[in-house]
């Protein structure tokens, strides 16, 4: 992956976006990054300009960050090469909350290169929505009891990319059910020929990019997803047979989301159910609604939960 060369016009850049932290007392800066920089000049670059705000580096490996945090910056590793520019700016974003480098309602001033690669053109302000507060390091760690979040993070982010492609220019519907696989298999059975059976665990890990792009077509079949906690594809287009009772959703929610819940009410499993008819991505533990992330350019929100069980034609 390219660095970033420190050039009179990425310093200059770099300048004119301190320069407006300060002048409307923005809270942090955030550079997105296609690789490594010298890091120690940026934090002199920082110094020169007197600079005090926290400048968050985003780059796609860990081991492009190397030396950052050791020059004052805060890094960010976003895993996310090939990915649209805006999604890695709002990746870049809730990796920077979740790691309380930002808070809700902080304003951020953005630099990236959105024409040419190694080459910053451009700055935005942003305002970080209110609806972003539980997205901090302390609840994503909640959910690490069961499932640990390196697997969490690579099941929510397939289920956000299923969610805003879709396949083949139409909108796909998803469930994955990750960790305690043993219980969760109780409660399920075939829904038809599942394509991952007979294949080694290496050929069905969600760490694999190539098996990731397998479970984007597969999920245009009907069924879940069982997913191990090391990100094994354990079951693909298993039916959940789960009773409802006792839960609340709310209005609109179809059987994928009132099965999802269920299942996290009787194991220990996590669900993550993608809307055909939204996008929208929705994480449940425990029978509960946990966290709600909208298509990319939308942002994340939660909601309170209460309604009654759907009806049989209910699929979203």
């Amino acid at each position: 992956m390219a660095t970033l060369r420190l050039t009179k016009h990425n310093t200059a850049m770099l300048t004119s976006a301190m320069t407006l932290v300060n002048a409307i007392s923005a809270d942090a800066i955030v550079l997105l990054l296609e690789g490594a920089t010298d890091w120690q000049r940026l934090a002199e670059l920082m110094a020169k300009n007197e600079f005090e705000k926290p400048l968050i580096v985003a780059v796609d490996s860990i081991e492009e960050l190397d030396g950052a945090s050791e020059a004052g910056l805060k890094p960010v590793a976003l895993n996310k090469e090939k990915a649209p520019l805006l999604e890695r700016l709002q990746h870049a974003l809730l990796e920077a909350a979740a790691d309380e480098f930002i808070k809700p309602n902080d304003e951020i001033v953005a630099i990236y290169g959105g024409f040419t690669s190694g080459r910053l053109d451009s700055i935005s302000h942003l305002k970080l929505d209110e609806r972003m507060r539980r997205l901090t390091t302390r609840d994503l760690q909640s959910l690490e009891s069961s499932v640990p979040l390196k697997t969490m993070k690579v099941v929510v982010d397939l289920a956000v990319q299923i969610g805003v492609e879709g396949r083949e220019g139409k909108p796909v519907g998803a469930l994955f059910v990750v960790g305690d696989t043993r219980s969760v298999l109780k409660h399920a059975s075939d829904s038809g020929v599942d394509p991952f059976r007979g294949y080694n665990k290496k050929a069905r890990n969600l760490f694999d990019a190539k098996v990731q792009e397998d479970a984007k077509e597969i999920s245009q079949l009907d069924g879940a997803f069982l997913i191990s906690a090391d990100g094994t594809i354990e079951r693909s287009r298993q039916m959940l047979e789960v009773l409802h009772e006792d839960l609340n959703m709310s209005k609109g929610l179809g059987s994928r989301h009132w099965a999802a819940a269920a299942i996290t009410r009787r194991t220990k499993a996590v669900a993550i159910v993608v809307s055909q008819s939204t996008g929208t991505v929705r994480l449940y533990q425990n029978g509960f609604l946990k966290m709600q992330i909208e298509p990319m350019d939308k942002g994340i929100k939660w909601q309170e939960i209460s309604f009654k069980p759907p009806s049989a034609s209910g699929d979203d």
